[in-house]
């Protein structure tokens, strides 16, 4: 069985609004977001910070979360997360 670990995180940007997304490394994710090569979404809304993140064993429940988060949630209910 794989060590690797899965991430799903959110981002806020600089409008204020909150992005969510899935890797193996948050801060090189984050990075790739910075430098406009992350998600078509983050090109025009600059992310600013990571205001979240879960860490899963594998692959296929992170891709769930991340799911889950992007089109069951509201925007409350995210930062509901956030805030703990």
């Amino acid at each position: 069985m794989s060590d690797k670990k899965y991430y799903v995180y959110l981002l806020l940007t600089e409008k204020d609004t909150l992005y969510c997304g899935f890797t193996d490394d948050v801060q090189k994710r984050f990075q790739q977001h910075i430098d406009g090569k992350g998600a078509k979404y983050t090109k025009s809304h600059k992310p600013v910070k990571i205001v979240w993140e879960k860490e899963f064993d594998n692959k296929s429940d992170a891709l769930k979360e991340e799911y889950r988060i992007k089109h069951k949630l509201t925007r409350k209910q995210k930062l509901e997360l956030v805030n703990g």
